[in-house]
Parts: C-alpha cells; structure tokens; sequence
C-alpha cells in the first residue's frame, strides 16, 4: 500500500469511528481521545486529515446525507412509471432512510445543533433538498402540478419529512412509520393539479 493510500485508509478509518460512536451516544458524548483510541491512530493522525471534532463530524454527517440521497435516487429510479411515481417513491425513501436511528441522531439532532442551522442547511441543499426540488420540477413539466416556483414546495415539503422523522424517533409506536407514510402519500397528492368544477 503506498503512502496516499495509507492515508485515504486512516482517514475512511476515523469517519468510520467516529460515526459509530456519535451515533451510539451523540456528538457530546464522545471525545477525540476516545475516537483515536477506538480507531487506533495518533493525535497527530487525525489531526493531518481534520481540524478538530467539528470538522470530524462535518464528514460523518455529509457521508450520511450522501447515503441517504443516494437511497431517495435509487428509490426513484425503481418508480420508472411517472415523474410522479418517483416524487412519492423518493419521498417515501428518505422518511424510511430518516427513521434510522443512526440517521436521525447524526442528521437531524446534532447535525443542526453541532454545525449551525446555515451550515447544515448548505450540506442538506446540496444533497436531499437538491434531489427533492430536480423532482418535482420534472413533475412539474408533466402538468400535474402548477407552474410556480418549486423552491418553497420543495423547503415545506422537506421540513414536513425531518419533523415527521424526528417525531418518529421519540414515538416508538410499532405502526408509526407505516401510519406516517399514508400521511405523506396523502399530503403528496393533495400538490396534484385539478381543473377548478
């Protein structure tokens, strides 16, 4: 293994770490002493490929947001029948990719409160939030959806999904995500276009 490799491995090595350990206890509950021990590299290791924790945890949640979207696209993808198929079936993807425990701690609970709302924001934009406004305005080129900007479709919808997956992490109910997925599918297509009577 040469030098650049080695180094690729360490890094992957300390997200991998660091991702179990904030999601078993959350970003306060762990510090770098303990992740370079569970991770068995140096200070200085760490140090070479991060800043700091903040940056550490910038990675994990950015590698989440990234696995999450990536399950929306492919969710949508399966739906081959309509552009509207696919807005239900990616929105569907992300609350059931969201339930994950892992998911809501690293995502929606410290990622807000560890970055800032802006940052965090910024990282969502580029991944779930881009994904979700590309939908429907495929959607929106097929008529079933008025034409009018998408962008604050696109915030209402998003913000109903992460507050449906929060929720869904204090619930507990053995029903509650099936439950809060006829509720999304319902809420979904209420958006379609009807001609006025």
């Amino acid at each position: 293994m040469n030098r650049a490799e080695q180094k690729e491995r360490t890094r992957q090595t300390l997200v991998a770490t660091s991702r179990r350990l904030f999601a078993s206890r959350g970003y306060a509950g762990v510090g770098l002493a303990e992740i370079v021990r569970e991770a068995g590299v140096t200070k200085g290791a760490l140090y070479h490929h991060f800043d700091g924790k903040t940056a550490l945890f910038r990675a994990v949640l950015e590698q989440v947001q990234q696995e999450v979207a990536a399950r929306v696209v492919a969710a949508a993808e399966e739906a081959v029948e309509t552009p509207w198929h696919r807005l239900q079936a990616g929105c569907a993807a992300f609350v059931k990719a969201s339930a994950d425990p892992e998911v809501q701690r690293i995502m929606l609970i410290d990622g807000p409160a560890v970055l800032g709302w802006d940052e965090w924001r910024a990282i969502d934009e580029a991944t779930s939030a881009a994904h979700l406004s590309e939908a429907l305005r495929e959607v929106q080129s097929t008529a079933t959806i008025p034409l009018r900007p998408v962008e604050p479709l696109a915030r209402l919808l998003s913000g109903a999904m992460n507050e449906a997956a929060l929720w869904l992490a204090q619930s507990g109910g053995p029903a509650d995500l099936e439950d809060t997925l006829a509720w999304l599918s319902r809420l979904i297509d209420g958006l379609r276009y009807r001609e006025p009577a």
